[in-house]
């Protein structure tokens, strides 16, 4: 790319040339604000760099100090500025830049991957398109904020005709943008979803229609020459009617418990309040001039309005940074749902915490029936192995396979111990809230960890014994009635290759940990999405409905969805991943398998039943043994880790007080190590 110094740049510049190549003079002289390196001879040599000021700020110093002490260069650069802005239409900046053109975030990702993968042109007439062109630097948002006042008040000098106090030519476009503006939050505020979700209460004054009533009498007085007190007082009302339309908005954050919450219900409220904070930074320009705080000018400060000018430059400026990038979309928008989905998760993962010896029992009890299907589970993969069936179909059957038996356990209240932890990760994010105040917040935490760490010894050792009896039964079984094992020699000795500790077993191990913190999620989600859609509402209330299961029954029927869609999903999905991923990953070339430490310790039972007691002075099946406990600290470890750090990311919060957690645990692990592993003694009544 040339480098263009500043000789080159004040010859350049003519107000003359055609628009194209005026804009594209404005972007070379931004490139050359921010180009690194010591100033060239034609700069000005005795400038000498100041490191507490932002290099590009220094050079505006340079430009400005080299245009005014010349006066041809003054008048070709401010008839060339000058120019170009009576052109340009502001509105597409102040009023559109920054904002998605419908109120829909599919919408606005595909424009900022437009953005990103498609070049601009300075051939526009619509400073909006040419704005992010100028300013493309990822801290030029730092440098134009760190503009001091005095600067930026001799730039405007330059850059604006010299007219009265208060006929500004950037007045009319901010008047119009705060009229767009007003009118895109009206028809935001008063969409469906909108309306739905937000305190009726706060929509008893109709903010959302009042806000236009506001922005247009605030252009009447603009345009009539209302006097100072007038337009205060427009300004001031405006402000107020935002604040309550805020406000209403804000409220739909109290609603979505009860309605549900989508990804663009999300990212309208947030353009929303964004629309409202420029509204707010325009009208700032607009009646800086008013106020009896600027009534005197200072040379250091500048012209009057100009602080409010930079403050809004700077902030335009920043939203170019942002709007190039995907990350943050993605991140500031899919937190309040992820904090949704994560809490529904969190109140089913309570289920699986056990805080005392009783629960402990049940949690025993119910792993073990767990196991017992599992076991079941794993002599039908055998079985529909046998079929040699397609890839496709093969991982389907054991897709189907696996979620009958998930969702069996399920509607029989019994546990798999693989499925705990991205439940109960949410539930221990919630513990964290209060710890950076407290204490004892600290020690409840501590409590939660040595429940959640019982819960899971209880719900492995539990799915373990179930497993293991049910499989060489069958395996006995079926030697004593045909003389031959339901898994042959063939599949056995395929398990002890598979299962070998030295093998890829614990990458795949910690991959199905992924796909358990993905069934996580894809619960929580179709719970919401089940809520949003009020299908819970539609089962016991629609007319064909009720028709064909009559009213009682269609009251229970929303009742029992509404109370095991996300188990359901849950089941169902994890379920289909097992199945389907390794053969989806196996058509693009990845070797990909799963390692579920319940299903693996079935296998091996199964292999041990075929190949009989000799087996047991084999060294592959000790490998294997091995192998089961550091499967399940994969499975476990992985998915609750991805589960909690979405659970923490979701509430916004940051562990700064990590070492006194960590120490607090410490201290509970040399004071009392059972706790982490047995549930403490029962509490005998004091005799009378």
């Amino acid at each position: 790319m040339t480098r263009w110094d500043l000789s080159a740049l004040l010859n350049a510049a003519d107000p003359r040339a055609p628009a194209a190549e005026q804009h594209l003079w404005l972007v070379r002289w931004l490139q050359w604000l921010r180009s690194p390196g010591p100033t060239s001879a034609g700069d000005s040599p005795g400038t000498t760099p100041d490191p507490a000021t932002p290099w590009p700020v220094q050079r505006l110093r340079l430009f400005i100090d080299v245009v005014e002490r010349h006066p041809e260069h003054r008048e070709r650069v401010g008839a060339l500025w000058r120019t170009i802005f009576a052109r340009l239409d502001a509105t597409g900046l102040l009023a559109d830049f920054g904002f998605a053109p419908r109120h829909g975030f599919v919408s606005e990702l595909a424009e900022r991957l437009r953005l990103t993968c498609l070049p601009g042109t300075p051939q526009t007439t619509d400073l909006g398109a040419l704005f992010p062109q100028l300013f493309s630097g990822p801290a030029d948002a730092d440098w134009v904020a760190a503009i001091d006042a005095a600067t930026f008040g001799r730039l405007l000098a330059l850059a604006l005709p010299a007219v009265p106090l208060g006929e500004e030519p950037w007045r009319a476009p901010m008047v119009e943008s705060i009229q767009l503006l007003a009118s895109q939050i009206r028809a935001s505020g008063l969409s469906g979803p909108m309306r739905l979700r937000m305190d009726e209460a706060l929509l008893a004054d109709r903010p959302f229609h009042q806000v236009v009533q506001a922005a247009e009498a605030l252009r009447a007085g603009h345009r009539d020459g209302d006097d100072d007190s007038a337009r205060l007082q427009q300004a001031s009302y405006l402000r107020a009617v935002l604040d309550a339309c805020r406000e209403a908005a804000a409220s739909v954050r109290g609603h979505l418990d009860e309605h549900g919450v989508s990804v663009d219900l999300v990212f309208q409220v947030e353009q929303l309040r964004e629309r409202g904070e420029r509204i707010e930074a325009l009208l700032a320009c607009l009646v800086s001039d008013l106020a009896a705080d600027t009534a005197v000018d200072t040379p250091s400060a500048g012209p009057r309005g100009a602080a409010e000018l930079r403050h809004l430059l700077a902030g335009l400026v920043r939203c170019a940074t942002e709007r190039r990038g995907l990350a943050r979309l993605f991140g500031h928008h899919y937190a309040l749902l992820a904090r949704k989905v994560t809490e529904r998760s969190a109140e089913t993962g309570e289920h699986y915490i056990t805080r005392d010896r009783a629960e402990y029992r049940t949690m025993l009890a119910q792993a073990t029936g767990g196991g017992a299907v599992i076991g079941v589970t794993a002599l039908l993969k055998f079985a529909l192995g046998a079929l040699a069936l397609s890839a496709f179909w093969a991982g389907f059957a054991a897709s189907t396979n696996y979620a009958l038996s998930f969702v069996l356990i399920y509607l029989l209240h019994w546990a798999v111990a693989t499925k705990q932890p991205a439940m109960t990760a949410p539930a221990m994010a919630a513990k964290l809230e209060g710890v950076s105040a407290s204490d004892e917040a600290v020690e409840g935490f501590v409590d939660e960890v040595a429940n959640l760490l019982r819960s899971q010894v209880a719900g492995i050792a539990g799915n373990l014994a179930g497993v293991v009896p049910v499989v060489l039964a069958a395996q006995g079984l079926a030697w004593w009635a045909v003389g031959a094992p339901l898994v042959d020699e063939k599949q056995a000795h395929y398990v002890l290759h598979s299962l070998h500790l030295l093998g890829p077993t614990l990458f795949y191990a910690a991959f199905t940990g992924v796909l358990l913190f993905a069934a996580s999620l894809i619960a929580g989600w179709v719970e919401n999405w089940f809520v949003f859609h009020r299908l819970d509402s539609a089962i016991a209330w629609n007319p064909r409905i009720r028709d064909r299961l009559g009213a009682e029954r269609a009251q229970r029927w929303a009742a029992w969805w509404r109370h095991h869609i996300s188990g359901l999903a849950a089941n169902v999905s994890l379920g289909f991943m097992l199945g389907l991923v390794p053969v989806l990953c196996a058509f693009f070339g990845l070797a990909v398998e799963v390692r579920h430490v319940t299903l693996s310790m079935g296998q091996l039972a199964a292999a041990l039943g075929a190949l009989g007691p000799a087996l047991l002075q084999e060294p592959a099946f000790w490998w294997c043994l091995v192998s089961i406990p550091l499967i399940g600290l994969l499975n476990l470890g992985v998915s609750f880790t991805l589960a909690f750090k979405v659970a923490l990311a979701s509430r916004g919060l940051r562990l700064h007080d990590r070492g006194r957690l960590y120490a607090a645990l410490r201290r509970r692990w040399r004071r009392a190590p059972a706790s982490f592993l047995l549930p403490p003694a029962e509490t005998q009544p004091a005799s009378p």
